[in-house]
């Protein structure tokens, strides 16, 4: 099965995943562009958790995050990732494997500068993912974030995006009686085109 014929109708699985998203974003309450982001830790210990999905480019999946958090650690570690999208209103999931790089500085500095300034200066007051003794020291930090920057804080060192390149897609729509139909994308490496390949509920 070439992708020209996906059980959905579709060419591009990344195009697909935007046109599926924007079905979402009329019928789901809160955050389409959930994911459920997966990496494992140093002893291959999994950890997943749930971030935003900020782009969707012709080539990779694209959020932000501390660099220095438990998953930008373990991300720049392994350089590989995992993540599903879910959207119970339009009963479909996406999943996707892929390879790990960082999103370069001029679009990390510019999607920085779009956060609204509360955003921005708890960038730089968080130590995302190490212990904190109270509340009250996280608020002294943005505090003391605010007097240091301002108004207009840049974007700090330790925080920026991560791109997530597929190997693989998988995409997934609801069926009566569990029979689903799902699909699976992959581009091997002799292959300019990604294929498609319809797989048993």
């Amino acid at each position: 099965m070439t992708a020209t014929d996906s059980i959905f109708d579709a060419s591009d699985p990344f195009q697909l995943t935007r046109d599926w998203m924007a079905d979402a974003e009329r019928t789901e309450p809160n955050d389409p562009n959930a994911i459920a982001l997966s990496t494992v830790d140093a002893d291959g210990m999994p950890n997943v958790r749930i971030v935003l999905l900020k782009e969707i480019a012709d080539d990779a999946f694209v959020f932000y995050t501390n660099y220095g958090s438990q998953k930008g650690v373990e991300l720049g570690h392994s350089g590989k990732a995992a993540f599903v999208l879910h959207w119970k209103t339009t009963r479909r999931q996406v999943r996707v494997r892929g390879l790990v790089s960082r999103q370069d500085d001029a679009r990390a500095d510019a999607y920085f500068a779009s956060r609204d300034l509360g955003s921005r200066l708890g960038a730089w007051a968080s130590r995302q993912s190490h212990p904190l003794e109270d509340r009250e020291t996280l608020e002294a930090r943005i505090e003391q974030a605010r007097e240091r920057f301002g108004e207009d804080p840049p974007r700090p060192p330790h925080w920026g995006g991560f791109r997530i390149r597929p190997i693989e897609f998988e995409f997934w729509a609801d069926g009566k009686h569990r029979l689903h139909d799902r699909e699976k994308w992959v581009k091997p490496e002799h292959l300019v085109r990604w294929t498609a390949q319809r797989l048993f509920p």
